[in-house]
């Protein structure tokens, strides 16, 4: 019974053998460690629709460890490399589990999370330690640039480029396969775009026939791809085109994790699974003139947007408030008398739409400039949600209030909004993008989400019982 309880604990669909291993997913929401007492709006929903190659497909009764000596001959325990990072990992969950019930400080020279923006800031930064000590990033150096390797850091989708960049020099990163616990796909959507993509040719099948070449390449090269069908894989891209070309890789879209501007979830964003990429825009290519603003009293707007009209949300918010009233300063075009992010720090809210994607740069604009985030977006999922409180420092609004957008702002009270304003603040270093990096910028809490999620799943050795 005792061995059938263990069994259900952690496992919750049938284990797909390939290539003597087996992949254990744990119905958990990635957040599970959290808190045990706040009810999730989602949960870890395994890739249950994703079928195993032909071959055998059984349960694996029991996990021991090897027993041989250093002649291969029966006597002290030598663990395998993935026994040791899988053992490793669970040491760090349990840890984790435990720093969620204890109430106390860690030492930390740089930051201490604490406050209502976090969900458990003593998980948290434990998580984040965890992380720091233990964490290995193998990237795949196949590939040439630009199509892989490399991405643009320029302009509005800049971000691609420069946290692949990051990645490929990071101190996560490890040149030992065998060390690492998650591996990455170095595929640069945007470049594909820029030197793939035949204008006005809307076939998707040649884009998406470079990641999946590169993906075939790569799992006939090494043995790691095979070993999990992909679930300890990343990829990451701020295009808008990343959820189709990752579509065109069947075990890419279901089982891996995927670093998305696009965290669309009627398109097939898993938020258990994926990770959501803040969409951020450096003029500069930095984070120059952006970060600052003066204090609630000194901003006179009630709320700002200004952009083009792309997709329904932004026609509705034109149609509905563009020149109708002066507290609602909405703009599809912002004179040229006016300066967009002197706006953002005269203004209490900033409008962060939709467009023809879910994504936006007006969200971390407004985190940068003191602007509270007004939300309007379906089917988005929030970067670093599993982390951050987002009610604590934004404020949604369902598309269908539009209408009703004034009343609802000013309704939030003064003390409230002034609660928010000083969170987004203290909450905006999590969106900061540094060159180098520094710590629980919005690099390290990329990679925080990565390995939450190769927290939520246990890869297993089974050749031995073969």
């Amino acid at each position: 019974m005792e061995l059938q309880n263990k069994l259900v604990y952690f496992v919750v669909v049938p284990l797909i053998l390939v290539s003597g291993l087996v992949v254990i997913v744990n119905q958990k929401p990635s957040n599970w460690f959290w808190t045990s007492s706040r009810v999730y709006s989602w949960q870890y929903k395994s890739s249950a629709a994703a079928q195993p190659p032909p071959g055998r497909t059984e349960a694996v009764e029991e996990q021991q460890p090897i027993l041989e000596n250093e002649e291969g001959k029966t006597g002290r325990k030598k663990y395998r490399n993935l026994e040791q990072l899988e053992a490793g990992l669970a040491h760090s969950r349990s840890t984790i589990r435990e720093a969620q019930q204890k109430n106390e400080t860690l030492d930390d020279p740089d930051y201490v999370p604490n406050g209502p923006i976090y969900w458990n800031p003593n998980a948290f930064h434990r998580s984040y330690l965890e992380m720091e000590k233990k964490f290995k990033i193998y990237v795949y150096e196949d590939g040439e640039p630009p199509i892989f390797h490399y991405s643009s850091m320029q302009g509005i989708l800049g971000i691609e480029g420069i946290l692949i960049n990051h990645i490929e020099i990071c101190k996560f990163r490890t040149k030992n396969p065998e060390k690492a616990h998650v591996y990455f796909l170095p595929i640069s959507v945007l470049s594909i775009s820029h030197y793939v993509y035949v204008i006005h040719n809307r076939a998707w099948t040649p884009l998406q026939n470079v990641a999946a070449d590169y993906v075939n390449h790569i799992a006939g090269k090494y043995p790691y791809w095979n070993r999990s069908l992909g679930y300890d894989h990343f990829m990451l891209a701020c295009h808008d085109w990343a959820p189709t070309i990752s579509h065109g890789v069947p075990y890419l879209f279901k089982n891996s994790i995927r670093v998305l501007c696009n965290a669309n979830t009627s398109e097939g964003f898993n938020i258990s699974k994926d990770v959501s990429l803040p969409e951020i825009y450096l003029p500069r290519g930095n984070m120059d003139g952006l970060i600052g603003g003066p204090p609630p009293s000194e901003r006179s707007i009630l709320v700002f947007y200004s952009g083009g009209i792309h997709g329904y949300i932004r026609e509705m918010l034109m149609k509905e408030w563009k020149n109708k009233d002066p507290d609602i300063q909405i703009h599809e075009y912002l004179p040229k008398s006016m300066s967009y992010y002197d706006m953002f720090r005269k203004s209490k809210y900033c409008i962060c739409p939709s467009g023809w994607e879910v994504a936006s740069p007006r969200m971390v604009e407004g985190l940068y400039t003191g602007c509270v985030p007004v939300l309007l977006k379906d089917h988005y999922a929030k970067p670093f949600s599993d982390v951050l409180d987002w009610s604590t420092f934004s404020v949604d609004v369902a598309v269908k209030d539009i209408p009703n957008l004034k009343k609802i702002l000013t309704a939030i009270p003064q003390e409230q909004y002034i609660k928010m304003q000083r969170a987004g603040i203290l909450v905006r270093r999590h969106f900061e993008v540094n060159i180098p990096p520094k710590r629980y910028d919005v690099f390290h809490m990329i990679l925080h989400s990565v390995w939450l999620r190769r927290l939520n799943i246990q890869i297993h050795d089974t050749k031995k019982y073969e």
